[in-house]
C-alpha cells in the first residue's frame, strides 16, 4: 500500500497549546512546532519520491521527469489551475477507487487538477425510479423543477464519495458544488432549467488549490437571481478550461480515447491543423465523433497552442500526462507541417537563430552557425519542420546515394507536444533508408534507439540508421559516405563489426545490432489518420484487378493496418464500386499509362502491383519509370508485377522472401512476384538441393484447381461485368486435364533461380539447375498439391529429409511442416505453404516429398503482400491472418 503524508501529519495546534517531553527534556512550543512542521516536510517529500519513483516504471526516468517539470512550471503561485482540467464522465464514477488512486497519484506529486464531474447514468437510476420520464430535444435533457431536484442531490452526493474517497488516500480535497459557473437560461421555453454558462469565477478554485486540496466541482450553474441550472458537464468543462487555460483538458471515459470507425484502432494522436479537415470528409467520422472533434476543435481555438486535449480512461491517467507515448487519444492544434530545397523558403534568419540555440556542435563550440549554412551548400537538401520551427530537421539526399539526416533540431516545446514524431513520419514517408547521429549522452538517446533498426556508437557519438538490415550493406554505404565526407570518421567502428548482441540493451554501447522495437500500441505518436500507430500510412494502387487474384489480394487489403487501396483499374470494371475492399468505398476506374506516369510523378501512391496478364505489364512499368525520373519529392514507387514478365529480368528482385531473402526486395524498387506453381516447387527443392544427383533433374507434378488458369470476361444476370473462370468443373467433367507438359514458364521459372542457391562447383560458377514440371487442372476451384520426386546423391533417412525442412523453414510463418502428407483441406483457402509425407524409397537414393499452398494466396496475392510490405518498410505479414 502507498504511504500516506496525511498519516503522518501532527496537530500544530495541539502541539502549540502544551509542552511536550522529548527525549528526557523539555521544549518550547515554537520548537515543536518547527521539527513538527520539518516531519511533514520530510514525509511529504518522502512521499513524492516514491510516487515520482513508481511513475518511471511507465516510461523513462528523463520523459516523467521532463514533464514533471513543465507541468510544475505551469502551476505558479499567480495561477495555480494552470496544470489541468480534468472531466469525469458519469459512468467513470462507477470506478471510484481506480479515479481516486489516479488522481492521488497527481496530488503527491504535486499536481494540482481542477475536477469537474458529470453524474448522468446515476441520475438516470434515479429518476427512473422516482417515476420521472427524461426527455431530451437535440439530445439536451429537458430539466423541469423536479428533474433538478433529483440532479441536485446526485451531483452533491457523487461529489462527497469523491472527496471522501481522496480523503481516505491522504489527499486533500475541496467540494465546490457552487459559486463557479453563472449562467443564463439556455432556452427557458424549450428546455426550461438548463443554463448556458457566461461568466466562470476562478476564485474559488484557485483558494483550494493554495490551500492545499483539490477542488472538486459539480457542472450545476446559477442564475443571476441565484436560480441553480443543469449544464452539460462536457460544456462546463471546455468552459472551464477557456477561463483557466490549462496545459491540458482531460476527459475522462471508459473506452480510453476515441477510436477509426473502420480499423477500431485507438486513434492515438489528431493534429487539428493538419487533419482535421481530412478527418470530417472520412465516411466513419459521423454522429457522436464527428461532434466531438468539432467541439475539441472549437475549445482548443479558444486556447493557447500549448493546451491540448486528452480522451483516456481514469487507470492511464499517468501514462498518458507522463510519458511521451501516451495512453490515449491526444488531440491538440498542432501545426501544418512544410518541406522546402531551399532555407531562403523558411527565412535564413529563423533557421539561422535555431541552429544557434539548438545545435549540439554549436553549444558546445565544435561548429560555428556560419560552419552549418556553409555544409548545406555541398549537396542536396530537403528541410523539414512546422510553422514556429518547434522542430527542424535537415536531410542531405546526393542522388542516388542514401540520405543522411543532419540535423534534427527541436524545442523543448515540439519534444513535448510529438512534433518530433511529426516530422520523423514525413521523412520516412520520402525516404525508405535514412542515417543520422547523435550525441551518445543525448538526452533524448531513447527516442532515437525506437526509431532506429540499428546503431553503433564511437567517441562520444551514435550512429543510426533504418531500413538497411545486412551488416555488410550498412559497412558499404558507410564507407561511401567517409569517402565523399558526408560523415565524421569517428562515427565508424573500430576494426571489423561484432555480430548484434542479442542482450545489448538501448543504453549500452554496441556496435551493430537489430533492435526490437516497442510492441506497445501508439508508442511512437504518429498521424491520427494511421490504422496502427506504430507505422506511417502508405498508398498502393493496383492495375488489373478484375482476376481472381486481385480480387483476393483486395480482400487483404481491407484488414491491413498500415497500407491503403486508393486506386484499382479495370477497363472492364471502370465505374462499378469494388465490392472486396471494405476499407473504404472505391471505384473501379480505367487509368491509362499516361494517368500513371502522371500520379508517378505527383507521387499519389507509394506501391504499385500490376495484376496484368503475361506480356501486358510493360507499358504501364514504363510509365511508372518515367514518372519518378520526374517526381517532385522523394524517392520513387515500389512496383510488384504479379505476371511472369519480369522474373527473368536484371534489375528485377525475385520476391520470394523465405528462399531468397528479404534485404534484397527491401531495398528494391521493382520486384517481380513468383508464379505459383513456382513457389512451391522451389520451396519442395531448395533443402534438398545439395543431395541433387549428378545430372539428373527432379520431377513435380502438380495438381492446381481451375481457377490458377485465369479468367474471362462475363456478365452477371443484371448485365453488371464479372470474372468467369477459363476452366470449369463442368469442363473437365469431374476428372483432371494434364497441360502444357513441356516447357511450363514456371518450370523455366525455378530452375531458373534455384540455380542461384546451388553451391559453387568449379571456376564456371554454379552449375545449371533444371527440373521436370507436369502441371494439371483439378475439379477444385483453389489450392495446389504438388509433388516432388528427387533423385539423391547419398542415402538418408525420412526422419533426416524432415530434418533438412526443419532447418531451412526455422522461423518462417508462412511455412507450415506436418508429418503426413499434405491434402486440399490443408492448402485451400491457406495463406502459406504446407509441406509433408516425407518418403525416401526403399534403396535410398530416391526422396518424395509433397507440399501445397493455394495458388491465389501464397502463391500470388498473399506473396505480393509480402514482398509490398518488406519493400516499404512495414511489419512483413501485416495484413495477413494467421492460418488456423
Amino acid at each position: 500500500m502507498l504511504s500516506s503524508a496525511c498519516a503522518t501529519r501532527l496537530s500544530t495546534t495541539r502541539i502549540a497549546q502544551r509542552a511536550v517531553v522529548v527525549a528526557g527534556r523539555r521544549h518550547a512550543p515554537v520548537q515543536i512546532v518547527r521539527r513538527a512542521v520539518r516531519g511533514i516536510q520530510t514525509a511529504q517529500q518522502t512521499d513524492r519520491d516514491t510516487i515520482t519513483r513508481l511513475l518511471y516504471s511507465l516510461g523513462t526516468k528523463k520523459e516523467v521527469e521532463r514533464h514533471l517539470r513543465i507541468f510544475s512550471a505551469a502551476s505558479h503561485p499567480s495561477h495555480p489551475a494552470k496544470f489541468a482540467v480534468i472531466k469525469v464522465g458519469g459512468a467513470v464514477l462507477e470506478q471510484l477507487d481506480e479515479l481516486a488512486l489516479s488522481l492521488s497519484f497527481l496530488y503527491r506529486v504535486g499536481l494540482y487538477p481542477v475536477v469537474l464531474h458529470g453524474g448522468g447514468p446515476q441520475l438516470n437510476d434515479i429518476i427512473e425510479r422516482e417515476g420521472v420520464v427524461p426527455d431530451y430535444i437535440d439530445g439536451i435533457r429537458v430539466t423541469d423543477a423536479k428533474t433538478l431536484q433529483v440532479a441536485r442531490r446526485v451531483f452533491l452526493e457523487e461529489n462527497l464519495k469523491l472527496v471522501a474517497a481522496l480523503e481516505k488516500l491522504g489527499t486533500r480535497a475541496r467540494p465546490i458544488t457552487s459559486g463557479v459557473f453563472t449562467a443564463d437560461y439556455l432556452d427557458k421555453d424549450k428546455y426550461q432549467l438548463v443554463g448556458k454558462i457566461t461568466r466562470v469565477d476562478k476564485r474559488p478554485l484557485e483558494a483550494s488549490i493554495r490551500a492545499g486540496a483539490l477542488p472538486i466541482l459539480t457542472s450545476l450553474a446559477e442564475s443571476p437571481e441565484g436560480q441553480i441550472l443543469n449544464v452539460n458537464a462536457d460544456i462546463a468543462a471546455g468552459e472551464l478550461a477557456k477561463e483557466l487555460e490549462p496545459m491540458k483538458i482531460v476527459f475522462l471515459n471508459e473506452k480510453g480515447g476515441l477510436f477509426h470507425g473502420v480499423t477500431g484502432e485507438k486513434l492515438d494522436i489528431i493534429n487539428l491543423d493538419e487533419e482535421y479537415d481530412q478527418l470530417m470528409k472520412e465516411p466513419w467520422v459521423k454522429y457522436g465523433t464527428k461532434l466531438k472533434l468539432r467541439e475539441f476543435k472549437e475549445l482548443l481555438e479558444h486556447l493557447p497552442r500549448t493546451s491540448s486535449v486528452a480522451v483516456i480512461s481514469a487507470s492511464s491517467l499517468q501514462k498518458e500526462l507522463f510519458t511521451d507515448s501516451g495512453a490515449g487519444t491526444l488531440i491538440r492544434r498542432g501545426y501544418k507541417l512544410f518541406k522546402h530545397d531551399s532555407i531562403d523558403k523558411i527565412g535564413a534568419d529563423r533557421f539561422r537563430q535555431v541552429v544557434h540555440d539548438r545545435d549540439p556542435e554549436v553549444l558546445a563550440g565544435l561548429q560555428s552557425v556560419t560552419g552549418v549554412l556553409n555544409d548545406l551548400k555541398n549537396t542536396p537538401y530537403t528541410v523539414y519542420g512546422d510553422d514556429p520551427l518547434d522542430v527542424v530537421a535537415v536531410v542531405s539526399r546526393p542522388e542516388g546515394e542514401v540520405p543522411v539526416m543532419t540535423r534534427m533540431l527541436a524545442s523543448r516545446t515540439g519534444v513535448l507536444n510529438n512534433v518530433t514524431d511529426n516530422i520523423f513520419n514525413a521523412i520516412k514517408k520520402d525516404h525508405r533508408r535514412l542515417f543520422w547521429t547523435a550525441q551518445a549522452d543525448d538526452e533524448n538517446r531513447a527516442w532515437h534507439f525506437e526509431r532506429a533498426d540499428g546503431s553503433f556508437t564511437r567517441a562520444g557519438k551514435s550512429l543510426f540508421w533504418y531500413g538497411v538490415q545486412d551488416v555488410a550493406e550498412v559497412e558499404r554505404i558507410i564507407k561511401g559516405f567517409e569517402a565523399k565526407g558526408r560523415i565524421d570518421r569517428s562515427y565508424l567502428p573500430v576494426g571489423p563489426a561484432a555480430p548484434p548482441r542479442k542482450d545489448a540493451g538501448l543504453g549500452g554501447v554496441k556496435q551493430y545490432s537489430t533492435l526490437a522495437r516497442k510492441a506497445m500500441p501508439g508508442y511512437s505518436r504518429g498521424y491520427a489518420t494511421s490504422a496502427p500507430a506504430a507505422a506511417e500510412p502508405k498508398r498502393l494502387a493496383l492495375i488489373g484487378a478484375r482476376g481472381f487474384t486481385g480480387q483476393s489480394l483486395t480482400s487483404l487489403l481491407s484488414s491491413h493496418p498500415t497500407l491503403d487501396l486508393t486506386h484499382v483499374s479495370s477497363r472492364q470494371l471502370a465505374g462499378y464500386p469494388l465490392d472486396s475492399y471494405t476499407k473504404a468505398s472505391i471505384n473501379y476506374s480505367n487509368l491509362s499509362v499516361d494517368d500513371v506516369a502522371e500520379m508517378e510523378k505527383e507521387g499519389e501512391v507509394d506501391a504499385w502491383v500490376m495484376a496484368l496478364p503475361n506480356g501486358a505489364c510493360k507499358p504501364f512499368v514504363d510509365a511508372v519509370d518515367r514518372g519518378a525520373k520526374e517526381r517532385k519529392a522523394g524517392e520513387g514507387s515500389v512496383v510488384v508485377d504479379l505476371s511472369a514478365d519480369y522474373r527473368f529480368e536484371k534489375g528485377w528482385t525475385y520476391g520470394l522472401p523465405e528462399l531468397y531473402g528479404r534485404e534484397r526486395i527491401r531495398t528494391s524498387k521493382r520486384i517481380s512476384n513468383p508464379g505459383c506453381y513456382a513457389t512451391s516447387s522451389q520451396l519442395l527443392i531448395a533443402p534438398l538441393l545439395k543431395y541433387l544427383k549428378p545430372g539428373a533433374w527432379p520431377t513435380v507434378m502438380a495438381l492446381s484447381g481451375y481457377s490458377g488458369a485465369g479468367t474471362v470476361a462475363a456478365t452477371d444476370p443484371d448485365g453488371r461485368p464479372v470474372s468467369a473462370p477459363k476452366v470449369t468443373p463442368e469442363i473437365l467433367g469431374g476428372g483432371v486435364r494434364p497441360y502444357a507438359l513441356t516447357d511450363h514458364i514456371h518450370e523455366r521459372e525455378a530452375g531458373h533461380h534455384l540455380s542461384t542457391l546451388l553451391t559453387s562447383r568449379g571456376a564456371n560458377g554454379p552449375d545449371k539447375m533444371k527440373l521436370a514440371f507436369v502441371p494439371m487442372v483439378a475439379p477444385w476451384f483453389s489450392g495446389i498439391i504438388s509433388t516432388l520426386s528427387m533423385p539423391i546423391n547419398q542415402k538418408l533417412t525420412a526422419r533426416e529429409v524432415a530434418a533438412l525442412y526443419e532447418e531451412m523453414y526455422s522461423g518462417e510463418r508462412l511455412v507450415k511442416i506436418q508429418k503426413g502428407v499434405p491434402e486440399l483441406r490443408d492448402v485451400e483457402g491457406k495463406q502459406g505453404w504446407t509441406v509433408g509425407g516425407f518418403q525416401v524409397h526403399s534403396e535410398g537414393e530416391r526422396v518424395v516429398v509433397v507440399g501445397g499452398l493455394d495458388n491465389l494466396l501464397k502463391g500470388a496475392a498473399t506473396q505480393c503482400l509480402q514482398n509490398v510490405n518488406i519493400a516499404l518498410g512495414l511489419e512483413e505479414y501485416a495484413g495477413i491472418p494467421e492460418d488456423n
